[in-house]
Formats: structure tokens, sequence, C-alpha cells
């Protein structure tokens, strides 16, 4: 009998004890994304206007060098082409580099979902290709209120890519560890890589060719700021030029290209 009573309490403190572990991370069932509601194989010979946008030039760290100049867009073995070039004419615009991105802003955006694309890169020194997503409405405010979502960025000639989640919990309350806002994961150099991002209510989990390599867990305990992603979100696809992560570009590098082979989304 009293041993009974002891692996009793036992039992009881041990459910306890994991229930006090799991509390603080929102869970719920989640079905798998099978329907695909979203794509583009870019097996035409021109940017699909109905799906996306060039991106223009802007302040930011990211978006100096772009440009709508078709120089920047190419298409090659069914695929686009995004580049980033040294400028061929400085007189008109002094800018040394031109980069090319798009995106699907006012265009498409979803809430929850898997995102592919399948891609490859020829890299250069100061090259800074990148995956990304951004809320498309400010119910929780501008940014970083509204948050960012980054799939993939690749520096340089890395073997390896970056995965972030951006927030105001991340950025203004330096919340990057409860939980860990990034992951790191290896790719195939010059070669075609698919990357993922499943979006649910309660994680966003990234993958490299199928498998997942970082996870970012939705918390109940925290600043609610935590989880700005119960929103839609637009994609950006970009080649980047320089910056104070990837450093000074080396022109004679250049060009470094995203090959884009293509982009699907499920529901």
């Amino acid at each position: 009998m009293p041993m009974r009573k002891i692996s009793a309490l036992n039992i009881l403190f041990t459910l306890c004890f994991l229930a006090c572990q799991t509390a603080s991370i929102h869970k719920s069932s989640q079905p798998p994304f099978t329907r695909l509601i979203w794509s583009d194989e870019f097996h035409h010979a021109d940017l699909d206007s109905g799906k996306w946008t060039r991106i223009t030039a802007n302040t930011a760290d990211w978006g100096k060098h772009m440009t709508t100049d078709p120089a920047c867009f190419g298409w090659e073995n069914d695929c686009l082409v995004l580049k980033g070039i040294n400028n061929p004419d400085t007189t008109t615009d002094k800018r040394p580099f031109l980069t090319g991105g798009i995106y699907t802003k006012d265009k498409f955006s979803f809430t929850y979902g898997r995102v592919e694309i399948r891609a490859k890169f020829k890299s250069a020194q100061g090259a800074w290709p990148a995956f990304w997503m951004l809320g498309a409405n400010t119910i929780h405010g501008g940014y970083p209120k509204n948050g960012e979502i980054d799939i993939m960025e690749h520096l340089n000639y890395d073997d390896s890519i970056y995965q972030t989640i951006h927030s105001w919990y991340t950025l203004e309350l330096k919340q990057k560890t409860n939980p860990q806002h990034f992951g790191k994961a290896a790719i195939q150099q010059d070669a075609f890589n698919t990357y993922a991002l499943e979006r649910t209510p309660d994680y966003l989990s990234f993958s490299v060719n199928g498998k997942e390599t970082f996870r970012y867990p939705r918390r109940i305990d925290v600043d609610s700021s935590q989880w700005p992603f119960d929103q839609p979100f637009y994609l950006l696809i970009d080649q980047q030029l320089g910056g104070s992560w990837v450093g000074s570009v080396n022109p004679s590098s250049l060009p470094a290209y995203i090959y884009l082979d293509w982009v699907r989304i499920y529901q």
C-alpha cells in the first residue's frame, strides 16, 4: 500500500511537471498543407504582372540598389534570373550597382500554409539573395510590429543560409533567445535547393530540401508582440548587394544571380 501511494504521487508529480513545461507553448492540431493555391513555374519569358511587381529602390539597407531596369531580369532554362550587376551607366544613375527583385505586395498574400521556393545562386563577394515575407497590413502596427519572416538569406560564398524571425519582440524588446529567433542550415552550393516555410497558428517551420532546419514556436507566456504572424503576409524575392551585414561588394566578382525555378504555395 505505501508503495502504491508513492507511485501515484510520482505519476502525479511527473504529469504536473510536463504540463508546466508545455503550457507556455500554444498548441493545436494542424493538418498537412497539400492543396496548391498559388504558383509560378516561370515557363514564360516575361514576368507575370498579375502575380509579381518589380521592386523599386528604397532607403533600406537591402533596397538601395533595387531597380526595374530590364538588365537585372532575365530567363534561362525555364528559370527567372534575378541579377546583381555593376551599373553600366552611372551618368544618369550614380549608384555603383543595380539589383533585381520581385514581390507579391497588393497582389497575393496568405496567412497559414506552406511556401516552397526552388532556386540556386551564382554567388559574389557582397551578394545577399533573400526570400522573405512581410505583413500585408498593419493590424499590429507598422514595421517591426507587423513582423518579418526571412525564409532564406545567403551571404557571399557561404555554404549555409540563415532563417530568421523579426518583430517588435525581437528587435525592440531584444528577446532573441526566448525563443531562439534564427536558425542556420547547410545548402548544396552551385546546385538547386528547395527552401520552405510552413506557417501555422502555433509555429513557423523552416526546411531545406525537405528536412526541417528551424522552428519558431508561438509562446503564450511572453509579450504578445512575439506573435504578429496571425495575419496575411506577402512574399519578396530579391538579389541584394552590399550592406552592413553582408559587407562590401567586390565589383570584379559580379554579376550575382538568383536562378528561380518555381514558387509554390499550399494550404
